[in-house]
């Protein structure tokens, strides 16, 4: 059979190759074009490139050739005819004048097979959709990975796609997802717990200091005054609940602060009465009136935010049951999993000016319970949106949030605490964090500066391929990384519907013709967006008795949707007359 071409030069892990005049080809043959793979015949292995360019200019003076391609070398298979086996990097160059083929289906097979029991099924070859594209899940998920793409390419599918396939191939590790826009819901069915405000406990006292003091002053930096008060009464307020809970006596030893054995940080149950006592008690020292004030603004700010509904969840019953400590962990991270290995954190419900606080106590605890518990029980953390908790401007977003976020992405795998990254917009995401994904699953992107951030993270000798980025169909990934064999341009399978995200399963721009929205249905929906915001209880609620105190914690509230329209099912409940 005659060649497609011959090598020219060699440079490195880069080669050109001369394409034969087409009248020495089969017509199939002359579909040399950019990304396809070829094989290059060496004398005891055979080279596996990937085209990258293909040109007609500067040609070699003969009329051999038709065009030259430049081809970057990815790897080589070895072994005989019936043991043939792919491995990454070049031991052997080419020399001038190997030959050099389109790969055969053989040997795509021979690139991709899987390794092991080990690997997920995600999707198929572009270049062959009947080569089957595995992910090693050991490597994609001990050295973290990251989902990248623009709105509306596929990337949520992606997500759900493969966590469902990891939750088959390991149906004992743990899982926990920030959904920001409370899409991933249904995607899981019955094997994942959905958390939102209306059914999630999380006591005020988890919290540090930082985070406490963002709630406090919705996100905005406290004042100096007012901070150190809180620094000193805080782990005086734990020694005293301490001491009711080991003593029967009403009295309290008023104790020194060094000698309480608390820091502001430590992660103990503490009363908001006894804080408020203990400002109260330091403002009654005060003679003059000026110094007084900030710790009355104090005082009343803490009052304001534990009277505010919206963070029900934090301060509504947070100290029945004593230290519950364990309860919130076990119920958070699904220890024991009781057959539900994931949590769905729902965050659109949240008050805007808490949610990056509530995301740093969440990754702080993950990390943490890791570490304390030298990874024995390993938990995958995805991040939804990253860009929005670990921002590269160090001046956006929350600091501990990024740095919790950080931790787990620089020490996490040491102690059994995975991250996955989801991001649209990767050149907004802190580079020192993405720099730890060593697999990439890269959607199109048209954004030049995510483009040029994705070329300085990918290592691979084919980041030539990410030329390819802009132009991806939807469904269409590249893959680089660990967890691939192959740098590969790849499609993700189809998702079943049950488990498609709600952005693309329900929401169409085309208004129902049997919606008819009437007055009743406008009234309904303002009746669930005030009671979001205030302790009544709604009539057309679906929710009503999910709140917080109302069941015990381990039972689900349905699923909130408020960034995404109204649920399909929920509609008939709004349909009913306001009485």
């Amino acid at each position: 059979m005659t060649s497609l071409g011959r090598v020219i030069s060699v440079r490195g892990s880069l080669a050109r190759v001369g394409l034969l005049a087409a009248s020495k080809m089969g017509i199939s043959e002359v579909r040399a074009t950019v990304g396809r793979f070829v094989s290059i015949r060496c004398a005891n292995s055979i080279i596996v490139a990937m085209i990258t360019e293909v040109s007609c200019e500067n040609l070699p003076t003969s009329d051999l050739y038709i065009a030259t391609a430049s081809v970057d070398l990815l790897g080589e298979i070895l072994g005989g005819p019936d043991r043939q086996k792919f491995q990454r990097g070049v031991t052997n160059y080419p020399t001038i004048g190997d030959a050099v083929d389109l790969i055969t289906h053989d040997e795509l097979r021979t690139v991709y097979a899987p390794s092991g029991s080990d690997q997920i099924n995600v999707g198929t070859l572009q270049q062959d959709p009947s080569v089957v594209a595995y992910v090693d899940i050991e490597e994609m998920l001990s050295k973290h990975f990251a989902v990248l793409g623009s709105t509306g390419v596929g990337k949520s599918t992606g997500v759900s796609l493969l966590l469902n396939e990891i939750l088959k191939a390991r149906p004992n590790l743990r899982i926990f997802l920030l959904d920001v826009h409370n899409e991933y819901g249904r995607c899981f069915g019955d094997r994942a717990l959905v958390l939102n405000p209306r059914n999630l406990k999380l006591p005020f006292w988890l919290f540090n200091f930082e985070e406490i003091v963002d709630v406090l002053f919705a996100g905005r930096p406290g004042v100096p005054e007012e901070l150190d008060i809180l620094a000193e009464v805080i782990p005086m307020a734990k020694a005293a609940y301490t001491q009711y809970q080991s003593t029967d006596r009403l009295g309290l030893k008023r104790s020194d602060t060094k000698a309480v054995g608390f820091t502001v940080d430590t992660p103990v149950p503490y009363r908001l009465v006894d804080l408020i006592s203990l400002i109260d008690e330091r403002m009654g020292r005060l003679e003059n009136r000026s110094s007084r004030i900030i710790y009355h603004k104090l005082i009343s700010r803490i009052e304001t935010v534990r009277n505010d509904p919206r963070y029900t969840f934090m301060f509504d019953n947070a100290n029945v049951g004593g230290d519950t400590m364990a309860e919130v962990i076990s119920h958070l991270f699904r220890l024991p999993a009781n057959g539900r290995p994931m949590t769905v954190m729902q965050l659109a419900g949240f008050p805007a000016e808490v949610i990056d606080s509530v995301v740093s106590v969440l990754c702080r605890m993950a990390f943490d319970f890791g570490l304390w518990s030298d990874g024995v029980s390993p938990l995958l953390f995805v991040c939804e949106e990253a860009h929005r908790y670990a921002s590269a401007d160090r001046n956006i977003g929350f600091g501990p949030t990024r740095k919790a976020v950080s931790r787990i992405a620089k020490e996490g795998r040491k102690y059994g605490v995975y991250l996955g990254l989801v991001t649209q917009r990767p050149a907004e995401l802190d580079a020192t964090i993405i720099s730890q994904c060593n697999t990439l699953f890269t959607m199109r992107l048209a954004n030049d500066r995510d483009q040029a951030l994705l070329r300085s993270a990918v290592s691979d000798a084919a980041a030539n391929l990410l030329s390819f980025v802009p132009s991806l169909g939807t469904r269409e990934v590249l893959a680089f990384g660990e967890g691939v064999a192959l740098p590969t341009r790849l499609r993700f399978k189809e998702v079943p519907p049950h488990q498609l995200p709600r952005s693309e399963a329900t929401i169409s721009t085309a208004p129902s013709v049997a919606a008819g929205h009437d007055m009743h249905f406008v009234a309904a929906v303002l009746e669930r967006w005030r009671g979001a915001t205030s302790h009544r209880d709604v009539p057309n609620d679906p929710g009503i008795n999910d709140r917080p105190g109302a069941r015990p914690m381990s039972v689900e509230a349905p699923m909130l949707q408020p960034s995404m329209g109204l649920d399909p099912d929920r509609f008939t409940l709004l349909k009913k007359p306001l009485r």
